[in-house]
């Protein structure tokens, strides 16, 4: 029931997904680059913060006038930038929410991803805060409405020893080093702690993407500019403690939690802002998802190459020093709380090839469940049992467009946990060990693999821009990658039907010094 049901969301967000790339482009879907997307638009936030505290008063009066004057008599430079500093961080609260969103319905955030999802929970409340305390440094009605409010929430908090509430009674009360305080907090102090704690997210992630691609990085920017020229940030009246403020305009992306201060006891606010943390925190193993077998080393086979560290999507494996005595300096090492049992390490070893006559065969690195060779018995089975007049073994994976549907007669039918898992040697294979016309590969949409880089690094071997590459023999017009999620099955039936047409007419001519013919991609 658990399956069915994570089934039908995967199905309904790559079915949205799939509206984004009709408009996006595969390449260019935001919904594939919300991770990076946040990290651009937090530099976004730094560079157009800079420039605007350059001219910000720091000071109890200076405040909120050098901000007007920045508005009105520098719009066409400090005025936008003051506007693309607000919009670019509501933004990546868009962003963060939609990040934490998809991660969760995929359900991408248990197991050996629970450190990603752990540490990224205080992100939220860091940007929160630097949300918050940008507010304040504005210093107009609505700074004095968030400041007011804030201090009666932290003093509901038995830490305080006098009620922070009365630095605000008059405007007698404040001076210029609130503001000295405030501008640390917002321009040092907040975003040190983000950076640190954005570079402990992504500890455990290899090859991480922190830039989007260049036409989604310029889309957005210009995006924002021109909202920052169409509707420009500006200030409430200025701040005035003598009198209530009353037409308050909330930025609802970051200050959401103060109408609920004014009509919640204290208690239920703070009970909700923890619980929604904890229940946030302790997702992970609420319940707990149960880890397949994790990636095993057999020491006598490695020859130290670090092909297996180099691929690896989550930073699981190092090289060590050996201490056998083998003829090679190092040898792989899997950390197993780290290890996602995706099989990318189990194809990129070199000595995972089903030509070696070991029987049974054992490789470098290979996963106990779906090992290699278990991998070419089932190959050898599928192929033995092919019979028609052209025939194809399908390679795909356990994530992406069902195949069951394909299996007997002319089609023979692979899958894996990953296509990165599988050796490029093994098209080889299949072309020299059966009667095989063609070899078509399916699996996860290009920047969307469950495993991250499983497809591109196949990708990459296929096209000898990866070890271990595919030989240069084999006939790269006979094998058809598509990639297809399950809302493409109809896509991806007429992509086999027109392969198998093409094999049929065929004269075996390749094309090009290494093979490589045309492949089409989904």
């Amino acid at each position: 029931m658990t399956n069915r049901i994570q089934k039908i969301r995967e199905y309904t967000v790559s079915t949205m997904e799939g509206w984004f790339n009709m408009f996006f482009t595969k390449e260019l879907n935001p919904m594939y680059h919300l991770g990076a997307l946040t990290v651009y638009l937090f530099w976004i936030v730094l560079v157009s913060g800079i420039y605007v505290f350059v001219l910000y008063e720091s000071s109890i009066f200076g405040a909120w006038s050098s901000l007007e004057y920045m508005s009105n008599e520098l719009w066409w430079s400090a005025g936008i930038m003051r506007s693309l500093h607000r919009y670019a961080s509501d933004a990546a609260i868009i962003t963060i929410i939609l990040h934490l969103t998809r991660e969760f319905v995929l359900d991408r955030f248990r197991s050996f991803r629970w450190f990603s999802w752990f540490s990224g929970v205080p992100l939220l409340w860091m940007t929160a805060l630097l949300g918050i305390s940008g507010y304040w440094m504005v210093w107009d009605t609505m700074a004095q409405y968030v400041a007011i409010a804030s201090s009666e929430m932290m003093d509901w908090l038995p830490i305080f020893t006098e009620p922070m509430a009365r630095n605000f009674l008059t405007n007698d009360d404040m001076n210029d080093r609130f503001f000295t305080l405030i501008a640390f907090i917002h321009v040092i102090g907040l975003p040190i702690f983000l950076l640190f704690g954005i570079w402990i997210h992504l500890l455990r992630i290899s090859r991480s993407v922190i830039n989007p691609p260049r036409g989604l990085a310029i889309g957005t920017l210009v995006a924002l500019v021109a909202l920052s020229l169409y509707k420009p940030a500006v200030s409430h009246e200025q701040a005035n403690l003598d009198t209530v403020p009353t037409d308050i305009n909330l930025d609802w992306f970051y200050l959401n939690i103060y109408p609920l201060a004014d009509n919640w006891p204290m208690w239920a606010v703070w009970s909700l802002v923890w619980a929604v943390s904890a229940l946030l925190i302790i997702l992970p193993w609420f319940p707990k998802k149960k880890q397949p077998p994790v990636a095993e080393i057999f020491p006598e086979e490695c020859n130290g190459c670090g092909q297996c560290v180099d691929d690896c999507p989550y930073s699981a494996i190092t090289m060590e020093p050996r201490t056998d005595d083998l003829p090679y300096d190092e040898v792989a090492v899997v950390h197993d709380s780290y290890c996602a049992s995706c099989g990318i390490c189990a194809g990129s070893c070199p000595s995972s090839t089903p030509f070696r006559k070991m029987d049974p065969l054992v490789t470098g690195i290979d996963m106990p469940h779906e090992s290699v060779n278990m991998l070419r018995e089932e190959c050898n089975s599928k192929l033995e049992e092919l019979d028609g007049d052209t025939s194809i073994i399908i390679f795909g994976c356990d994530h992406a467009a069902e195949l069951e549907r394909y299996k007997g007669g002319d089609t023979a039918v692979v899958t894996l946990p990953c296509t990165g898992m599988l050796p490029a040697s093994f098209i080889d294979y299949a072309f020299r060990r059966g009667n095989v016309d063609g070899v078509f590969i399916t699996g996860c949409l290009e920047n969307n693999c469950h495993y991250r880089l499983g497809n591109h690094w196949l990708d990459g071997r296929i096209h000898k821009d990866r070890k271990p590459a595919l030989r240069s023999r084999v006939d790269r017009n006979r094998i058809r990658i598509f990639r297809a999620e399950s809302p493409d099955q109809k896509k991806l039936d007429s992509q086999i039907n027109e392969f198998r047409d093409y094999l049929q007419s065929y004269s075996g001519e390749q094309d090009g010094e290494d093979g490589s013919g045309e492949e089409t991609k989904q």
